[in-house]
């Protein structure tokens, strides 16, 4: 499993558009384990997994099954990442499409890519489509179909004429098919052997310029940074919180377990550990000791619910662990709230 990461601007902008279709803040960024600090600077990385569980529980919290296409129909992608910025300061749709290349695992990273970037220009029986690589797609079709009405609605807001002709889908029919027709307006097709949209030939030398040319190399210098600060924190600790991560709450988060999900045996994930200057013992300690007070302080969980989320079978073990950590109680850092059934009681 790799350490696949997206921007705090998306994950922010999926909350406060699912907070506008009737969604609660606070109910929505419990489901994801986050707390407002995580959200404040847009460019700060947030696990993958995150935007999954944020994309679930607002499509649920908003009765909108269909949430992740209407969230690429109405945001636009400058409004929540530095690389919607920069295709909109570029000067064609082809240079755009370079630059989403070039700086798209800013916005998000996706499993599967290590040969390449996320879309290709293909041309098959000589039309030309542009293509979803992401492995795995069906597991998550939301992010294929975000995608994709936000690279349609965006540019058609500038264009002359429509620029994507038809779309084809790997997942099967949904039942709210109409939402893909009134919001693509071209045939789409599902159960397909790709997730891809047939563009027109003419589109790479569209203009866009829809900002000054010097702002797209203010931008680009900005973004070459933040690439760089990305690929600095890929360090071995934040793969296996990456993994424990979704775990915790099994309580199933022995070594041998996360270190067969990165590739490696038991040992030499010690030993790359070590040469980060921690243990495993230490990672996952400091992992649970940080989801305690996520849980506690932003997401308004009980202290059993929160026990149980980090993975500690009884609460007072639990409740003994943050004593350790914190010098208080778990009671002492809630905010002030109605007492959940079955809360213990304030600790000596």
């Amino acid at each position: 499993m790799s350490n696949l990461t997206t921007s705090a601007g998306v994950a922010a902008g999926l909350i406060a558009f699912a907070v506008q279709r009737g969604a609660d803040r606070a109910a929505l960024m419990a489901r994801a384990g986050l707390h407002p600090a995580d959200l404040e600077n847009p460019d700060a990385r947030l696990a993958f997994g995150t935007y999954v569980a944020l994309m679930r529980g607002a499509q649920d919290l908003c009765g909108d099954p269909a949430l992740a296409l209407h969230f690429g129909e109405a945001v636009d992608l400058a409004e929540v990442s530095i690389v919607g910025l920069i295709m909109n300061a570029s000067a064609t749709m082809g240079e755009a499409f370079a630059q989403m290349q070039r700086f798209g695992r800013l916005t998000l990273e996706t499993e599967g890519l290590s040969d390449g970037p996320r879309f290709v220009l293909t041309v098959r029986d000589g039309q030309l489509w542009m293509v979803d690589t992401r492995a795995d797609p069906d597991a998550f079709p939301e992010l294929s179909e975000g995608a994709f009405a936000r690279l349609v609605c965006g540019p058609r807001r500038f264009l002359p004429e429509p620029h994507v002709l038809e779309v084809q889908f790997s997942h099967p029919e949904p039942a709210w098919r109409a939402e893909y027709d009134r919001i693509f307006q071209c045939p789409v097709s599902f159960s397909s052997g790709w997730n891809a949209m047939r563009l027109d030939p003419r589109i790479a030398t569209w203009p866009v310029a829809l900002q000054p040319r010097y702002v797209f190399g203010v931008l680009t210098r900005r973004a070459d940074d933040l690439l760089q600060e990305l690929d600095d924190q890929k360090t071995v600790r934040g793969r296996v919180e990456a993994v424990l991560l979704p775990l915790l709450h099994t309580g199933e988060v022995g070594a041998e377990a996360v270190a067969r999900a990165l590739g490696f045996s038991r040992q030499t994930l010690f030993r790359k550990l070590k040469a980060e200057d921690v243990t495993y013992e230490q990672v996952l300690d400091a992992l649970r000791h940080r989801m305690a007070l996520r849980y506690l302080t932003g997401a308004r969980a009980s202290v059993n619910e929160t026990a149980y989320l980090v993975g500690f079978s009884e609460a007072a073990a639990f409740s003994r662990a943050f004593k350790r950590w914190t010098g208080k109680s778990p009671r002492e850092v809630q905010p002030a709230r109605v007492a959940a059934p079955g809360d213990l009681p304030p600790s000596g």
